[in-house]
């Protein structure tokens, strides 16, 4: 049976239905921390345009291999391993999503992942993270800050991001805050382009 995760599977399409756009002008993305592998199946099977790269750590690959060879369509790539804090691997890509990994990831690795991103992408590459923020250290909702909460009793070096900070880390690598959509279930779909100075979009 193959690994399954509910959560993916009720914001996928929330998710497509922002990517479909932000996404239109890129050709290949690269996702990072892929998991189950429903998103990638879900927007390469949807967005034909695209060749999308899954990847996650050494743990994960074995059940995202087994999703992407059952379900996957020509556009859907082999998955590669990608440890955040290791050497990305060399490989060409316009756009870099990841989804529901910021929190669960310490400082050093949220560092890291903006740092890889940054040598990745040219000018013009879209930089897409989903998940929850903080805002001005408040959080969004009374459900999400019980969810740092769990968080953080699991492991102190998680935790809901604050925005601010997660701009900061982006605009050090040249990207540009060009939209912040608000998702389902008190998420946020952000949006870097880098090098393009476009006023924010929050939506």
């Amino acid at each position: 049976m193959l690994a399954f995760s509910e959560a993916c599977e009720r914001n996928k399409q929330p998710i497509l239905d922002r990517l479909v756009d932000e996404l239109v002008r890129s050709s290949r993305v690269l996702e990072v921390g892929s998991g189950t592998g429903q998103h990638a199946v879900h927007f390469a099977r949807n967005m034909r345009h695209l060749e999308w790269q899954p990847s996650d750590r050494a743990d994960y690959l074995y059940d995202l291999a087994a999703r992407i060879a059952e379900e996957g369509t020509p556009n859907l790539l082999a998955p590669l391993e990608l440890d955040v804090l290791a050497q990305w691997p060399r490989l060409a890509a316009d756009a870099v999503y990841s989804a529901n990994t910021l929190h669960i990831m310490s400082w050093p690795e949220v560092e890291a992942f903006f740092a890889g991103a940054g040598k990745l992408l040219a000018a013009g590459g879209v930089l897409v993270v989903y998940g929850p923020f903080r805002y001005a250290g408040r959080f969004t909702s009374d459900s999400n800050a019980a969810f740092d909460r769990s968080l953080r009793e699991r492991d102190p070096a998680s935790g809901i991001r604050d925005i601010e900070a997660v701009r900061g880390l982006a605009e050090a690598q040249g990207f540009a805050l060009t939209a912040d959509h608000a998702m389902p279930a008190n998420n946020q779909l952000v949006v870097w382009v880098r090098g393009r100075p476009d006023a924010p979009r929050r939506l």
